[in-house]
């Protein structure tokens, strides 16, 4: 399984990426595999506040519909609109063209309950 050491990782399978005072959000390899196929993901609007471990969206592939967990709290600045009409990129390229939102943080110290790439790699096994 592919863990990028650039990132910071959740219990919940989901990614970190910081740039500046906004971070990018998105699925590990890690859950992309055990969901499948990806043909759908709902995610929260432009403005929308995210509460860290709240629900902020899901995503539908041919087993399941998993939601997601915000791993930070602010306010949504940018969705991934090209996941509208290729969900299917969050299976074929999950740190990059499948990442999910961009948020600006109301609270930098929630950084610190994220896990490590280390770490992340050790929970999966």
């Amino acid at each position: 399984m592919s863990v990028p050491e650039n990132l910071l990782y959740t219990k919940d399978h989901e990614w970190v990426r910081t740039e500046g005072d906004v971070v990018v959000i998105g699925i590990t390899h890690h859950a992309q595999d055990q969901l499948g196929d990806v043909v759908f993901v709902e995610m929260p609007q432009v403005g929308d506040t995210m509460t860290l471990n709240d629900t902020f969206g899901t995503v539908e592939s041919v087993k399941a519909v998993s939601d997601l967990f915000a791993p930070l709290s602010g306010e949504v600045s940018e969705i991934n609109e090209g996941l509208e009409d290729a969900p299917e990129s969050v299976n074929s390229d999950p740190y990059g063209a499948g990442w999910m939102v961009k948020v600006r943080l109301s609270d930098a110290g929630q950084m610190e309950q994220l896990l490590s790439p280390a770490a992340y790699s050790e929970l999966i096994g």
